[in-house]
């Protein structure tokens, strides 16, 4: 259990408090190149260089036209159930499975697969946390998560946040797009999407694919490093899924306890906490 300095005033419970030391320990932590570095023993930031921009940006753009569709039209799962991790783990590292099976070609059709999946998980971490799919601004955080562990925050500077500086970076597009929705229904703004006649939803996308792009992309490096054929691929996928479940469990526990204490105290708060080693 986390011990608070005598400096920090709150009103958390010691429980509340926990959860937020916690949720900063996932959120200001290495991201996904560190696990894929330890998992293959070396660096992959030689081979990032290497990766198709195009394909990269293809790979991207589908997956998250594809989130933000699902997001919008059937997250609507039963409330109250524990997050199904490990289901959302075996499902991606099938997935990766097929994609390291057939390499790199493989990868504008399987992205969007693991990210369906990703998505899926997001959403039960989300609903473990207190949140409702039903209400749009909870859908739309699903796709935030994404965004979120691309980068780190400075070990020299506690007040630094790599998190909330992620969350800055959306905010306004965020508001901005529950606004143009929040007179229509799922199916109007899924045929509006459709049509391209939904211009800020898509602006909020494409801000999100611009971090989540960082995370492809060394995934996308990882996999020009010769492993194992599909097992290798299948190993990738669950460290990809493993990243973003921890995000999400980060990022609705801090939304949570903004709801009970409002953002700007739990914002405050969360850059006091100094992390211990």
């Amino acid at each position: 259990m986390y011990e608070p300095e005598p400096r920090i005033d709150t009103q958390l419970t010691a429980e509340e408090l926990n959860d937020l030391y916690k949720a900063k320990m996932i959120l200001e932590n290495p991201g996904f190149a560190m696990k894929v570095a330890g998992y293959i023993g070396k660096p992959i930031e030689f081979a990032i260089d290497k990766i198709d921009s195009e394909t990269l940006n293809q790979a991207t753009s589908k997956a998250l036209g594809k989130a933000l569709d699902i997001a919008i039209g059937s997250l609507n799962e039963e409330n109250g159930t524990p997050p199904s991790n490990l289901k959302h783990k075996v499902l991606a590292g099938g997935s990766g499975a097929v994609g390291g099976f057939f390499g790199l070609s493989a990868l504008v059709i399987e992205l969007p697969v693991s990210t369906t999946i990703m998505l899926r998980s997001i959403a039960d971490v989300a609903q473990s946390q207190q949140h409702d799919l039903k209400d749009m601004e909870t859908r739309l955080a699903c796709l935030e998560v994404f965004s979120l562990g691309s980068t780190k925050s400075s070990d020299d500077d506690a007040g630094e946040s790599a998190y909330f500086a992620a969350r800055a970076t959306l905010a306004f597009e965020m508001r901005a797009a529950l606004q143009s929705v929040s007179h229509m229904s799922s199916q109007a703004i899924q045929d509006a999407l459709a049509k391209g006649q939904m211009p800020i939803l898509i602006k909020f996308i494409n801000t999100i694919a611009s971090r989540f792009g960082i995370v492809v992309s060394e995934k996308m490096a990882a996999q020009t490093i010769p492993l194992v054929g599909a097992a290798g691929g299948a190993a990738l996928n669950l460290m990809f899924i493993d990243h973003f479940q921890d995000m999400a469990e980060g990022h609705f526990t801090v939304k949570r306890l903004e709801k009970k204490y409002g953002s700007g105290k739990i914002e405050s708060l969360y850059k006091s906490l100094v992390l211990q080693g």
